[in-house]
């Protein structure tokens, strides 16, 4: 054989060999971009719920003395703007204000403090 026959029969062997090897896996590329996780669910405030069911409801559902309604925004707004401090001072140590009256704690002294502040956070977030 002479050496072009030799070069192509050659040449033509590896190719065919190549014919039969699995693909290289193709080049990397940049990942997708990940979503970003969605926000946490806010914890309900159980604590809150519960004083409320227990203690608060009997006024402030009803409106009682006064007494703002969960989620009635319009009588919430004001007494919200005034700061969470302002609204724990008042159901803490209790209130007397042109519209009513708030007795201490809820006329329940057996309630916490944080027990007191849960159901406020509780009753001033449904009107927010």
């Amino acid at each position: 054989m002479n050496k072009p026959t030799l070069l192509l029969a050659t040449l033509s062997l590896a190719f065919l060999a190549a014919c039969g090897q699995k693909d290289a896996p193709a080049p990397a590329t940049a990942p997708a971009p990940v979503a970003a996780p969605a926000p946490a669910p806010v914890a309900e405030n159980t604590v809150g719920k519960s004083v409320f069911g227990r203690v608060c409801a009997m006024c402030h559902a009803v409106g009682a003395a006064g007494a703002p309604k969960p989620g009635d925004k319009a009588d919430w707004g004001p007494r919200i703007a005034q700061g969470n401090d302002v609204l724990y001072k008042h159901a803490l140590e209790g209130f007397t204000g042109a519209k009513g009256q708030m007795p201490a704690r809820g006329a329940n002294a057996t309630l916490t403090d944080d027990e007191v502040k849960a159901a406020v956070n509780y009753m001033a977030d449904q009107a927010r």
